[in-house]
């Protein structure tokens, strides 16, 4: 998986360097019973449009996320934690 926190707005290049990364992740660290490398790039803000327009031919799997630079609520936390996990588990479970 490639983090990438970006300190502005979303610009659709973002993603080509995100690309670049989940590439050599693949090539050079992913071990051949993984699945491919996932993405995620957070920023500051980001326009919904655009994120789509850029992610429409993307054949990489990943993510644009708007982050905050204070933490929510504990309960919210665990409960999109607890999403996460369910949304891994049908990965985890075709991986065997």
């Amino acid at each position: 998986m490639a983090i990438e926190l970006k300190v502005g707005r979303f610009e659709p290049e973002y993603l080509g360097k995100l690309g670049f990364y989940l590439e050599a992740l693949d090539r050079d660290v992913k071990k051949h019973h993984e699945q491919p490398a996932i993405g995620v790039l957070l920023c500051a803000t980001k326009d919904s449009e655009v994120v789509e327009y850029a992610l429409s031919r993307s054949l990489s799997p990943a993510l644009v996320a708007e982050y905050q630079t204070r933490l929510p609520d504990k309960q919210l936390l665990l409960a999109k934690l607890h999403e996460f996990y369910e949304l891994l588990s049908p990965l985890e479970d075709n991986a065997d």
